[in-house]
């Protein structure tokens, strides 16, 4: 059964939702490990790498952390599946480049491009808010099987421009960018927590299961659901 929505902005969440966890973490996980190192000792000079340092640091509570001492940090949160700010940022930077080297392709679950293509061309917005930074997010788009998807997507919000993913206040802040009403946006995830928080910033949610992903069993509570891309139907009142 199709679920049917008046809404003007579509905001999605990638892990899970328009991609399988399992390619993140066994594909792109590992690739930021091996690379961890050579990162932080070879382009320490660099803003960006130095402003997680920095971050890495504070959170460890170690000012004084060397590079070894960092990336052992990062390997840990690693495997903690832990989402803190600097870690994604340093994985961005390193899959933005696996992604431009060619040596690395995203994942899209087969329903997902179609869908957005249909929604982008029907003139909804679409947005995307995921805990990996916006320089991955915008990578994964732009170096998809079927090509560079980024073009449909109008905007990119992470934790750290719009705030963690299970606060009301970061959707208020997304809604705030948006200049949309919080009634006309429409936020797909797989994780309960992200869509309670949601709905709490007045959002419209839909439970994406998928089965094999990690939230599947725990279901998605009285948030509608869809098993798909396919079960979700947009039909933007023209009024």
């Amino acid at each position: 059964m199709s679920s049917v929505f008046d809404i003007d902005s579509v905001v999605l969440d990638i892990e899970g939702t328009t991609s399988a966890t399992g390619f993140v973490v066994d594909v792109l996980y590992p690739y930021s490990r091996s690379r961890f190192g050579a990162l932080l000792t070879e382009r320490s000079g660099d803003p960006e790498v130095a402003r997680a340092v920095a971050q890495v640091r504070e959170l460890l509570g170690e000012p004084d952390a060397d590079a070894v001492r960092v990336e052992k940090a990062l390997n840990e949160w690693l495997d903690d599946d832990r989402k803190a700010t600097p870690l994604k940022t340093l994985q961005g930077i390193v899959w933005s480049e696996g992604f431009a080297r060619g040596e690395l392709v995203s994942h899209f679950y087969d329903d997902v491009v179609p869908a957005l293509r249909a929604w982008h061309a029907a003139g909804v917005r679409l947005h995307v808010y995921s805990s990996g930074s916006v320089a991955a997010q915008r990578a994964w788009f732009r170096s998809s099987p079927e090509g560079d998807l980024l073009p449909l997507v109008e905007g990119l919000y992470d934790t750290e421009n719009a705030g963690p993913k299970q606060e009301p206040e970061s959707y208020r802040t997304i809604a705030a960018a948006l200049g949309t009403g919080a009634d006309r946006i429409l936020f797909l995830s797989d994780r309960p927590g992200e869509l309670d928080a949601a709905r709490a910033a007045g959002w419209r949610t839909v439970g994406v299961r998928r089965p094999g992903e990690p939230y599947y069993e725990q279901g998605v509570g009285d948030h509608a659901q869809a098993g798909s891309f396919g079960g979700i139907t947009i039909a933007r009142s023209t009024a």
